[in-house]
């Protein structure tokens, strides 16, 4: 796939072998953002590469669409500056538009037209016309709504709709993509065809900046991750890095009916239909664990010592419970 377009001479050709001597796809230099009193955004420097897949990740009210929403230019920065593959946002905003694609936590879409219909009247947006027909058919295709091509957007199921609205992020083949949250509340099966489709774009060159609270599709899938809290990156590094800095793992047990020891408790990450997941700070506490369920008359079914995931680092960091998180069978509340 050809990443430029005559319609867009300044957009530069993507490949792997000249990354790192491109301008940065995103460039986030000091930025600030002020909603009255509260600082939502405080001081953002971030760099993401062309080529990258890249994570951002937070808590409810980190700040993380506050940034999404200045670089597809919907909210302005009090201070700093941001710009997309070299286009300032609010001095170029028209060239940077043209370079984003943004999938929105929201569904919205037009109730008037059905998809094929709607990609198209936002493939003209960017001056895009009848030429651009083969790429909406490959979009269309990839996603798995060519059964759903001539259904009115109303009619469709909600996770069809998330996947038109992919589908119109991506119509004006823009090399940056932001995915805010895309996954929150779908199927397995649009999960899946998602990413086959995403990894596809990325190995072809497309930059992708994905927002999520399931981390472990951050840690399978992208290289690099930045982690906010109070409108601050407080981390950011590789993914094989951060996990690297928690020396810790985990203890999966599987006690059937049995209740975990309340001396567990303080170790106790995770517990449902009786498999209970121990945070560990060293391996001694194993034996420990071991020894308590014995003392308990507790048999255990099985067991597992596992490695520290990018969920443990984003709760070492930002200290509170994420939503996918159960504690003794009961929800915990999502951040």
């Amino acid at each position: 796939m050809i990443l430029q377009d005559k319609t867009m001479p300044d957009m530069p050709v993507l490949s792997k072998s000249n990354l790192s001597k491109s301008v940065p796809a995103i460039q986030i230099e000091n930025v600030h953002k002020h909603f009255g009193d509260l600082h939502a955004l405080n001081g953002i420097d971030l760099t993401i590469l062309q080529g990258e897949f890249f994570a951002l990740l937070g808590p409810n009210g980190a700040g993380k669409s506050t940034l999404i929403n200045i670089l597809a230019g919907l909210l302005k920065a009090t201070q700093g500056k941001v710009s997309v593959m070299g286009h300032d946002v609010v001095s170029d905003y028209q060239a940077a538009r043209m370079a984003l694609g943004v999938v929105p936590q929201e569904l919205v879409f037009d109730p008037f037209f059905n998809v094929r219909e709607m990609l198209r009247f936002q493939a003209g947006y960017f001056g895009r016309g009848r030429e651009n027909d083969a790429w909406i058919d490959e979009v269309i295709g990839n996603l798995g709504l060519t059964d759903k091509a001539h259904t009115n957007m109303r009619k469709l199921s909600g996770g069809m709709k998330r996947r038109a609205l992919i589908a119109q992020a991506l119509v004006h083949k823009p090399p940056v993509i932001v995915l805010d949250e895309p996954t929150a509340g779908v199927d397995v099966e649009l999960r899946q065809i998602l990413w086959e489709f995403i990894k596809k774009l990325n190995g072809e060159g497309h930059t992708i900046i994905l927002t999520t609270h399931y981390l472990e599709e951050a840690e399978t899938l992208c290289q690099r991750v930045a982690m906010m809290k109070q409108g601050k990156v407080i981390a950011l590094d590789t993914t094989a890095n951060l996990l690297s800095k928690l020396p810790g793992k985990n203890l999966r047990l599987t006690l059937g009916n049995a209740a975990l020891p309340t001396t567990l408790l303080p170790m106790l990450k995770s517990g449902e239909n009786g498999i209970f997941t121990l945070a560990l700070t060293e391996l001694s506490q194993v034996e420990f664990a071991l020894s308590e369920l014995r003392v308990a008359n507790i048999a255990v079914e099985d067991m597992q010592l596992l490695e520290a995931d990018l969920e443990d680092v984003f709760m070492s960091l930002v200290g509170e419970k994420s939503a996918r998180k159960k504690q003794a069978g009961e929800k915990v509340e999502s951040v």
